[in-house]
């Protein structure tokens, strides 16, 4: 067989059956073996960017490793805006790169770039494959390091001589030496955790006044119905991060939503009032924290995360556990006692019936459109996000019921993130409805996937929040700038969002009266196609509770 035949052979083996790409000469061998190997799905995008994001939203919607190959040069270079993306949020990917020949590197060979130099701080790891006998066991060492301890994409660029190759059965090299080849979640802790553990639920017992702080690391160990026994057996409210929405019930009384800038006014003055904060598989953020000085000030705060580098490096903390979140509470869970917190649970329950999250009904308001199609999925959808405005009103108003089903872009906030997220997601899960919510700023970023949309008729459902300008920069403009708007308003071209969709084979439906949504929205769904719906919001709604640059949480604009 040839190297990239035996590259496709070990990625079947290892469970991948979906790549996203687009091909080009230094990845003309693998193409051609793509030719008639059938167990493997090729989706090609518009553009390489698009199929970085496809890959990451497939890998978070499914909890799979996502996939994506390009060729040499400006192919690679195009990929790493998704890399950064998924490097940023944890995100388990791996990306394959065309190389020219082995003899050619070096020499500013045509379409040759760096490509493992220019995404060493973006990746876990970066592979050049210079030996066809190290194909199967570097793309093993490539697999398991994306998968284990804390996620992440890792590269491996292979040069086209070596792709086209002839390899030996006998020859090939299969051990992944100085690697664990299988995973165990006892790799991952401390010599000392049980004493650890001891120290958190002694803590934990004593504190009146408990909060549950959940990241992302909440969904990727898989251990969201854990996460909600605690909860309940120490009657502690939840509050997450934007990457762990969705690792709790929205609707349950004790989710107090979102923490940080756009957070809700209950869950920052929950953290800020606590004695204590349970921090799960988050980073502290400085969307999160806002005044790290100010922030939790009068509680202990227990962090358990699987990456020991991000223990105590954004904010003070009292007892750090590097470790697993799944099994730190399967353990915990074991020794702790019933709480009731009654007097605590009555406080918090009182703010959130006094600042709940709320908006002016008059006109088509944007958080009503989320709540529409909130309404119409029953909250059973995958919503994906672009970067903006739109992102936080979906955070915010839809009711999320099941881990998984909330993508979106945010460490790295990547504008265009979206629609090609969602495709993968939608491939990934086609069980499930999925909504592309995104801002017509954020749209034009990647608008051309709608191309790849129609090409494999994949029935993504993208619902533009259309306010005519950049939302979240205007917002900033209006409140930091004395309304000095710069650049920001899309007037002018006056795009037309219904005929774009349909000169790229794409339904596309225009909402201007809030009456009409309901069934433009319905009926988008009714006709499993990809659909555009241009929906003209109010374009001077700003996205409210708003905690400014440098003031604590609970130093929040709009709330009251």
């Amino acid at each position: 067989m040839t190297g990239a035949e035996l590259l496709l052979k070990t990625l079947d083996e290892l469970g991948v059956d979906t790549i996203f790409g687009f091909p080009g000469g230094s990845a003309l061998p693998i193409y051609d073996a793509l030719y008639n190997y059938k167990r493997i799905r090729h989706i090609r995008t518009v553009h390489e960017q698009g199929a970085a994001h496809a890959a990451d939203g497939y890998a978070r919607a499914t909890g799979k490793v996502g996939v994506v190959l390009s060729t040499s040069g400006p192919g690679a270079t195009n990929l790493v805006t998704g890399i950064a993306n998924a490097y940023m949020d944890s995100v388990p990917m791996l990306a394959f790169t065309g190389q020219v020949a082995l003899d050619l590197l070096g020499k500013d060979s045509f379409q040759e770039v760096d490509i493992t130099g220019v995404t060493l701080p973006i990746t876990k790891h970066s592979f050049l494959i210079r030996d066809k006998k190290d194909i199967a066991k570097k793309v093993k060492e490539a697999f398991h390091i994306a998968t284990t301890g804390r996620p992440g994409p890792v590269l491996v660029d292979l040069p086209k001589n070596i792709m086209a190759e002839q390899v030996n059965e006998d020859e090939i090299r299969r051990d992944m030496n100085g690697f664990i080849a299988t995973y165990s979640l006892k790799q991952h802790l401390p010599e000392n955790f049980k004493i650890l553990l001891e120290k958190a639920a002694t803590m934990i017992e004593k504190a009146e006044r408990p909060v549950i702080y959940a990241g992302g690391g909440i969904i990727n160990s898989d251990a969201t119905a854990e996460l909600l026994r605690l909860a309940e057996k120490i009657n502690a409210p939840v509050t997450t991060t934007l990457m762990g929405i969705s690792g709790f019930p929205t609707e349950h009384p004790l989710c107090l939503g979102m923490l940080g800038m756009h957070g809700t006014a209950y869950a920052n003055m929950a953290v800020t009032e606590c004695d204590l904060l349970l921090a799960l598989g988050a980073r502290f953020d400085d969307r999160v924290t806002g005044n790290v000085k100010k922030f939790a000030p009068n509680a202990k705060i227990i962090h358990v995360d699987i990456d020991m580098a991000e223990l105590g490096k954004n904010i003070d903390i009292d007892l750090g556990i590097k470790g697993d979140v799944k099994r730190f509470l399967t353990e915990i869970l074991e020794i702790l006692p019933q709480k009731k917190n009654e007097q605590w649970i009555k406080t918090v329950a009182n703010w959130k019936d006094s600042y709940p999250l709320k908006y002016c009904s008059k006109g088509l308001k944007p958080q009503y459109v989320v709540e529409e199609i909130c309404r119409q999925t029953k909250g059973e959808a995958i919503i994906v996000t672009e970067v903006g405005q739109h992102q936080m009103w979906a955070a915010q108003f839809y009711k999320f019921k099941e881990p998984r089903s909330f993508v979106s872009s945010g460490g790295l906030g990547t504008m265009g993130f979206g629609l090609p997220a969602a495709l993968g997601a939608k491939l990934g899960r086609p069980d499930k409805v999925v909504f592309n919510i995104a801002g017509d700023g954020s749209f034009e970023m990647n608008c051309h996937e709608l191309i790849t949309a129609a090409r494999y008729n994949i029935p993504v459902i993208t619902v533009i929040f259309n306010n005519r300008s950049l939302g979240m920069v205007r917002q900033w403009q209006e409140l930091f700038f004395d309304e000095r708007y710069s650049h920001v308003h899309l007037d002018g071209a006056n795009v037309n969002y219904v005929k774009l969709a349909e000169a790229c084979g794409v339904r596309g439906y225009e909402v201007t009266e809030k009456s009409d949504l309901p069934k433009i929205i319905k009926q988008a769904a009714k006709i499993q196609e990809p659909a555009v719906i241009d929906v003209r919001i109010d374009p001077k709604e700003n996205v409210m509770p708003m905690v400014p640059a440098g003031k604590a949480i609970n130093e929040m604009l709009g709330f009251d």
